[in-house]
C-alpha cells in the first residue's frame, strides 16, 4: 500500500516551494492536481520543469465552478460527489504506488484537498506538506507589513452575506478576503460602508510574472479576477519600537 502525499506550494513562484515540498515532487512515481475543463491547472502550473518526465499524470476536473451558486444545493451535492468519487480513484491509484497531490498556498487553508483529506482518513496513509499561504505571498508584494504591534488580522471569505462582511471589517485592524473573483462588488461595497475603502488593496497573481496590484478603489467593478486577495493592512494599536535613522 503506498501513501498520499499532498505537496502544499505556496502562493505562486516556483522558487517559494518548500525543501520538503521539492523533494517530494523530485521523486514523484504519479501525480495529481485540481484543474478547470480544458485549463492545464494552477497547481501544475507552478512544477514545470520540476516533475520527473513521462509519470502518469491525473486531472481532477471540477464539474462546476462559478456558474452555479456556491451555496446552492446543486452546487454542493455536484462538488460532493466529486470529492467521493475522486478519493476513491486516489486510494486506488495509491494502492499500487505513492501519489502525489499538488494544492497551490497551503492544502489546510482553503484548500480543495481537505475535502479529499477527511474521505481518504482510515482509508489510506495520507501526508501533508505545508505550503505558504496565498495571503503571505500577497501581502510581502505590497512591501508593507500586514501587521503591526497589537493589530488584529482578521481573514475573511468574501462569499459571507455583505452585512457580516461589514461588520467583521470595521472591528478589524487588518483584514485579508479570500475568495473574492464575483463576490468582488459585495466585498468592496462592504469595505466601503466599514469606511476601509480608501485603504484596501487588490493583489491579484501574487509573486507570479503576472502580478498585478492596485488600490481598490481604483478597480473596476467588472474587473472580477479568480487568483487575488483584498487586504487592508494594519497601523499598530500602539506605538512600535522605531529603528534608529
Amino acid at each position: 500500500m503506498g501513501r498520499i502525499i499532498c505537496a502544499g506550494l505556496g502562493p505562486g513562484d516556483p522558487d517559494l516551494i518548500s525543501v520538503r515540498a521539492d523533494r517530494a515532487l523530485r521523486g514523484a512515481r504519479q501525480v495529481a492536481f485540481f484543474r478547470k475543463p480544458g485549463r492545464q491547472g494552477q497547481a501544475r502550473r507552478i512544477v514545470e520543469g520540476i516533475l520527473p518526465a513521462g509519470i502518469p499524470e491525473h486531472a481532477m476536473e471540477y464539474p462546476i465552478t462559478t456558474e452555479v451558486p456556491f451555496d446552492s444545493p446543486a452546487y454542493n451535492d455536484a462538488l460532493a460527489r466529486f470529492y467521493d468519487d475522486w478519493a476513491d480513484r486516489l486510494a486506488a491509484l495509491a494502492a499500487a504506488d505513492d501519489l502525489v497531490v499538488l494544492c497551490e498556498g497551503d492544502p489546510f487553508f482553503y484548500g480543495s484537498f481537505m475535502h479529499l483529506y477527511v474521505r481518504l482518513q482510515g482509508r489510506v496513509e495520507t501526508e501533508v506538506i505545508p505550503g505558504i499561504t496565498g495571503m503571505s505571498g500577497c501581502w510581502t508584494a505590497t512591501g508593507s507589513p500586514i501587521t503591526w504591534g497589537d493589530d488584529v488580522l482578521t481573514v475573511l471569505a468574501g462569499t459571507l452575506p455583505q452585512a457580516e462582511l461589514e461588520r467583521r471589517m470595521a472591528m478589524s485592524d487588518a483584514i485579508v478576503v479570500m475568495k473574492t473573483g464575483r463576490n468582488l462588488p459585495r466585498i468592496r461595497a462592504a469595505l466601503q460602508a466599514a469606511g476601509r475603502l480608501d485603504d484596501a488593496w487588490l493583489i491579484e497573481r501574487g509573486t507570479m510574472p503576472d502580478q498585478r496590484l492596485a488600490r481598490l478603489r481604483d478597480v473596476d467593478a467588472a474587473d472580477c479576477p479568480y487568483f487575488a486577495i483584498v487586504m487592508v493592512h494594519g497601523h499598530g494599536r500602539r506605538p512600535e519600537i522605531r529603528c534608529p535613522e
